[in-house]
């Protein structure tokens, strides 16, 4: 089979796994994960409360239910680390989390570069609007809203 004649469903899930071991390379030399990376990226605007956190990142956890207790508090956590902190409900990037994002930051847009070489910004747009579409066909047969927002 070429690639062409392989089914959309096969080249998902490559590109899906390729994409998580993609950032296991660029980030496990800082003891980051991808999940870690969403987290820091979500309160790099602002501070966010645990459930608009989880809100934000349910779509990109394996089962929909974003674990942030480890990611914030384990022993490589956000919170231990020093990176984000908390005023009662709200999470926050202190100073060394916004410093640690910059830099996760650089690496995570040579990473989408890199995904995204040999293709014209065109192509991605149309890319994603045809993945949406053929999303929002399932769902409404399904029945469930369609998923919005990346935090890669």
């Amino acid at each position: 089979m070429s690639g062409t004649d392989k089914p959309i469903g096969y080249w998902l899930k490559h590109l899906h796994n390729l994409i998580e071991e993609q950032f296991d390379a660029t980030l496990g030399d800082l003891g980051l994960d991808r999940r870690q990376w969403q987290i820091l990226n979500v309160l790099s605007s602002a501070p966010r409360s645990r459930s608009e956190i989880e809100q934000a990142l349910a779509p990109f956890w394996p089962d929909g239910v974003p674990a942030l207790g480890a990611a914030l508090n384990g022993p490589d956590g956000l919170v231990r680390r020093g990176w984000v902190g908390h005023d009662g409900e709200a999470l926050t990037l202190m100073e060394a989390g916004r410093s640690a994002h910059r830099t996760v930051a650089e690496r995570v847009g040579e990473t989408r570069r890199l995904l995204l070489r040999g293709l014209s910004p065109e192509q991605y747009v149309e890319t994603v609007r045809i993945l949406s579409v053929m999303a929002g066909n399932l769902e409404s047969t399904l029945g469930s809203p369609t998923a919005s927002g990346n935090q890669n």
